[in-house]
């Protein structure tokens, strides 16, 4: 019989997954001998044996990965055989070439619930029970190569019987990092506002107490704290939005398994796989008209944000079998006031969450980066991010085109930063708003670990164009020397859209990049821009019409004077009857028009996000905003499930010019004239909705594009109503399209595409 020995390099997310001891116990089952050990690399095979055997190892170590291991290339070449006996686990190497891919932090599997539930196991009860395809990664890592010395539970030495399992090659914990038991693992405590404390078995029953009697908890979760509530407690949860400064924002829920969630939520199939697979997002789902949850957890919104507990301290905080049960929802939002990062470390937590907890359960592990949940949504079957955080960061998004060490800051909303070399591009954790101290803090330590964790050192820096931006600002202040390209916002969130679609810029595509504010090359706020497109760069074809921006952010929080807007540009009265009109008051007005007829403190505004604004505003649906986009997502909600009939309205285009206009005046007069014959808000929505989506199609189906795809991106693409409409009419007339599966529409997904644009030749 000829044996062989082979050395086989494993690219791709395989440390912290399990994959050394699946590796040997594949070779195991074979009678192989050799080692297998992590490095910089990823993971390095020796193994010896008969070819036929090894024609099976390597066949197994693709097709029976673990769960969590994401396989990007395998190589193996012959070695010369050395013979020998068994096969080990090697001590960790490092090496200069190549890199590792981290694996995010995941939820706890079933066979760790169980063993918590089960009075007879060591680990029952165990806040913090875990195994190779389990728990915390990507927060708890300081540096790869991926072992117990690299995170955050160096500081607990393993127990006899915890080590025992962690050199078992047949035990489900055989090299877990993380492995500890309430022997030897980090403690749990709870704590009040006056600083008494109670530990172990007593931090959680103390925990469930206070939420049942209606008090606000503090609870660190696997990347930061969260504030939590009674969910079904009316007075609960609008003592938490007052004291968090929340104002409408709706309220995320967390609900303890899928029989209590679907109390709340329609849940369809594709949104079941989404709420109960290791990533644990928050899943935006239809409320139940009789969801036992309070009106202040979303209030005007026909949506609630869901997710199921995905941590062992979580299932505790909901009562295990036996215990007195804590609430059967809870409000479970990031550790914040609103618009600041949120909380991770402990001292900072008591300090900044004081004046908005009753108490805090905490816990010994730290936290090396803060990392908040992610947040999904399902469309025409298909998952659509909507914060690309927990669960998902950092794992890669591979690049259809190479491109040298390189660093994209973003945007200023909704901020995510990434870093690439070559292939692959690692988009940060949500960072949030750049406009806080706090959260360029914040971005600072997001960068250096993400540097860290990926060895990418970049030779340029990308940012967006707008002079004003801070994290623009960031980038030249960081610059050292480097060079600071800057990419066009809506140039950036087409190119994101090809990019994750592995497009590779030798073809143009015809993108639609529809949101709320946007630099423009002309000095004007763009947002509602159709780009012939590639990485290289654009050209303008089409736009809304530009409407005045009076006084800035002024106009994007209160609606009505967008509305006014839009009626000024398109020539119409501003009838007394219009709901706009009555909620501005009249010196306002008067304000308003001379600055729309004098131009003096406007800038002008194609944004298809600020056209929404002011038709939810004509329709009477919302005035002012507490939060990004509560008017459209408003209008959106009343619009669903309205038939608009056979006669919607309809944008005129004027193709005299170039770039052509997309010209709302036809739409905003129909609109007045239903308003003022009473026409429900739910129709005026419908209609406006379905004239967004004729017009996309109207203009895919140009002549003069060369047969581009279609690329939709920016954050009104969020909208389910919108996009279904959208892909409902392309796919209908056989136009192809791409849109987001696995970055955001909004700007959370912009880094990606600076970084193809930013590197282009």
């Amino acid at each position: 019989m000829s044996r062989r020995r082979l050395r086989i390099c494993v690219r791709g997310v395989v440390q912290g997954v399990g994959f050394r001891p699946f590796v040997y116990t594949c070779a195991a089952a074979h009678a192989l001998t050799g080692s297998v050990r992590n490095d910089s690399s990823g993971a390095v095979i020796e193994v010896e044996g008969a070819t036929s055997d090894l024609d099976d190892f390597v066949v197994r170590l693709t097709d029976s990965a673990p769960p969590l291991a994401v396989i990007e290339s395998i190589e193996t070449r012959d070695i010369p055989v050395l013979g020998g006996t068994g096969f080990v686990i090697a001590d960790t190497s490092r090496s200069d070439g190549g890199r590792t891919l981290a694996s995010p932090d995941v939820a706890m599997c079933a066979e760790c619930a169980a063993e918590q539930r089960d009075p007879g196991n060591r680990r029952y009860r165990h806040a913090f029970v875990n195994c190779t395809n389990c728990g915390p990664r990507f927060t708890i890592i300081a540096s790869l190569p991926y072992d117990r010395a690299t995170t955050t539970m160096a500081g607990f030495a393993m127990c006899e019987d915890c080590a025992r399992e962690y050199r078992d090659p047949t035990d489900r914990r055989f090299h877990a990092q993380p492995v500890c038991c309430p022997n030897c693992g980090p403690t749990l405590t709870y704590r009040t506002g006056d600083g008494t404390t109670a530990d172990g078995e007593a931090a959680p029953r103390q925990a469930r107490r206070l939420l049942r009697d209606g008090g606000v908890l503090a609870v660190k979760g696997i990347g930061g704290y969260h504030l939590a509530c009674d969910a079904g407690n009316e007075a609960a949860v609008a003592e938490l939005r007052v004291r968090k400064r929340r104002g409408d924002k709706p309220f995320a829920v967390m609900v303890p398994d899928l029989s209590v969630a679907r109390r709340l939520a329609d849940i369809d199939d594709a949104s079941q796989r989404l709420l109960s697979g290791p990533q644990r997002p928050i899943v935006l789902l239809p409320r139940l008209p009789a969801a036992p949850v309070a009106d202040a957890v979303a209030p005007h919104n026909p949506d609630i944000g869901l997710m199921l507990a995905y941590t062992p301290l979580h299932a505790l905080l909901f009562g295990l079998p036996g215990d007195e049960a804590g609430p059967a929802a809870l409000v479970m939002t990031s550790g914040n006031l609103g618009g600041e990062p949120i909380c991770y470390s402990d001292h900072d937590a008591l300090q900044r969450l004081s004046g908005l907890a009753d108490g805090w359960l905490m816990h010994d592990r730290a936290i090396l980066v803060p990392c908040d949940d992610s947040v999904l949504r399902v469309v025409d079957g298909v998952e659509l991010p909507i914060r690309r955080s927990r669960g998902y960061a950092p794992l890669p998004v591979a690049l259809p085109v190479p491109v040298p060490p390189t660093l994209a800051v973003g945007g200023d909303l909704k901020n995510t930063l990434a870093v690439a070399d070559q292939s692959y591009a690692w988009l940060s954790q949500h960072i949030g708003d750049m406009d806080d101290l706090a959260t360029l803090t914040a971005f600072d330590d997001a960068e250096r670990h993400l540097e860290a964790l990926t060895g990418v050192k970049p030779q340029v820096l990308v940012a967006d164009s707008h002079p004003g931006y801070r994290s623009t600002a960031w980038a030249q202040r960081h610059a050292d020397g480097r060079p600071v390209r800057s990419v066009q916002h809506h140039h950036a969130h087409i190119a994101a859209v090809m990019a994750e679609h592995g497009l590779d810029g030798s073809q143009r595509v015809l993108g639609f990049a529809f949101d709320g504010t946007g630099y423009g090359p002309d000095g004007a706020i763009w947002g509602g821009e159709v780009l012939l497109a590639d990485y290289k760069g654009f050209e303008r074809l089409a736009h809304l019409k530009y409407a005045p921006l009076a006084g800035g952010d002024t106009s994007v929080l209160r609606p009505y004077r967008m509305a006014l807007s839009h009626m000024w540009t398109a020539g119409l009265r501003w009838h007394d009857d219009l709901p706009p009109v009555l909620a501005c008051p009249e010196d306002e007005r008067r304000v308003l028009r001379q600055q729309f007829d004098s131009g003096l403190g406007c800038v002008p505004t194609s944004s298809m996000g600020r056209l929404f604004d002011a038709i939810s505003a004509l329709a009477g649906v919302r005035q002012t905003v507490a939060y990004e986009a509560q008017a459209a997502i408003e209008l959106e909600g009343l619009s669903r499930g309205c038939d608009c009939g056979a006669n919607p309205y309809a944008f005129a285009i004027d193709d005299t010019t170039s770039p052509m206009i997309i010209d709302p005046a036809p739409v905003l007069a129909a609109v007045v004239a239903d308003v003022r014959a009473g026409v429900a808000p739910a129709l005026i929505g419908a209609k406006f909705h379905r004239a967004v989506a004729d017009v996309v199609l109207e203009l895919a189906c140009l002549d003069d594009t060369g047969g581009a795809p279609i690329a939709l991106s920016g954050g009104v693409f969020q909208n389910a109503l919108l996009l279904q409409l959208v892909q409902d009419r392309l796919r209908a007339r056989g136009v192809p399209m791409i849109t987001h599966r696995r970055v955001p529409p909004n700007d959370g997904g912009i880094a990606l595409g600076q970084l193809l644009v930013g590197t282009a030749g």
